[in-house]
């Protein structure tokens, strides 16, 4: 399997806001109902698989077979 996701963190702002960080860059910010879904997910689960998920920062295994498809060939590598 894959390398795991590592070096996110996440702060919750008095407002509710929660804004994630990705080695020590601002990543994103959830509001509302998402930062309510991601606060409850993240006390049952990896918080570091999640944040990755969220911020869209996770490989999921297709980008080379993506890399070849033809729309994609005449891109440089």
């Amino acid at each position: 399997m894959g390398r795991q996701p590592e070096g996110f963190e996440y702060a919750v702002s008095p407002g509710g806001e929660v804004r994630i960080r990705h080695h020590g860059q601002h990543a994103t910010t959830l509001r509302g109902r998402r930062a309510a879904d991601f606060l409850e997910d993240v006390a049952s689960g990896d918080e570091q698989l999640l944040m990755a998920r969220v911020t869209g920062n996770y490989r999921r295994g297709n980008e080379r077979v993506a890399r070849d498809h033809p729309r994609n060939r005449r891109r440089s590598r």
